[in-house]
């Protein structure tokens, strides 16, 4: 049997010479970073960029209160309504948060 060992933030507390260190680059105006060798990424690189496929968002469990017909028509689609929920209040939320494009007029 194999013991579960989990650790969090707390338990990787940084030294004292490390929060030194940060404060000090922290400390540091931005004109002394010497970015020359990073390129800057235009507008159309990021047009292109895909969402980390490894990324998973914290799930929080929570209790809310749905009309009877929106819950029998998600259940009546199987296995996963919540799953389907989710998905249908992220789209929801995505073309929410989308910057709105302006008609030609």
């Amino acid at each position: 049997m194999r013991k579960l060992v989990r650790k969090t933030m707390d338990d990787c507390k940084p030294s004292a010479r490390e929060i030194r260190r940060v404060a000090a680059l922290a400390a540091r105006p931005e004109s002394e970073i010497d970015i020359s060798d990073i390129p800057e990424l235009s507008e159309e690189a990021w047009r292109n960029a895909i969402p980390n496929p490894f990324y998973r968002p914290v799930k929080k469990q929570l209790t809310v209160r749905l009309d009877a017909d929106v819950i029998a028509w998600l259940r009546k689609q199987g296995r996963g309504y919540q799953t389907r929920l989710n998905g249908l209040l992220r789209e929801a939320m995505l073309r929410d948060a989308a910057p709105k494009r302006r008609r030609a007029s």
